[in-house]
């Protein structure tokens, strides 16, 4: 079976080097929903070397930074799951007080009907910042 997070064409890429990647997660629910994908395809955290796990929370890090100062969101949930698709990535997701899950994860039981939310050209608002901060 094919994994969908080694296909570097796979989300529309934000910013990205030679280890990982930032792609925004196409979710109109979720607008600045951010994946940050480690581009060699292991499975655990643990896999990687002192210096690459340093190197990818530090990019997490970085990109929850950017998300809070560009969208004002009411919280962030980061999230590294793999059960489904086991490659090492990391979730940033921008949460609101009447989104369609709050307070539930955004993969548990909606509470409310769907308000999408869209900002103006996000994706490249976001690519700006991530270029700045990293």
């Amino acid at each position: 079976m094919a994994c969908e997070l080694c296909d570097p064409n796979s989300g529309e890429t934000l910013w990205q080097d030679s280890q990982c990647r930032v792609i925004l997660v196409a979710d109109p629910d979720y607008p600045g929903f951010c994946r940050v994908i480690w581009n060699a395809h292991i499975k655990e955290m643990s896999d990687l070397a002192d210096a690459e796990r340093h190197h990818l929370m530090s990019v997490v890090f970085a990109v929850e930074r950017v998300v809070r100062q560009c969208l004002a969101p009411d919280k962030i949930n980061l999230a590294s799951l793999g059960n489904v698709v086991p490659h090492l990535h990391w979730h940033v997701i921008p949460r609101y007080h009447d989104d369609r899950h709050f307070p539930n994860p955004v993969w548990g039981v909606a509470m409310r009907e769907s308000r999408p939310r869209r900002a103006a050209d996000i994706a490249g608002i976001l690519r700006a910042a991530l270029e700045e901060a990293l």
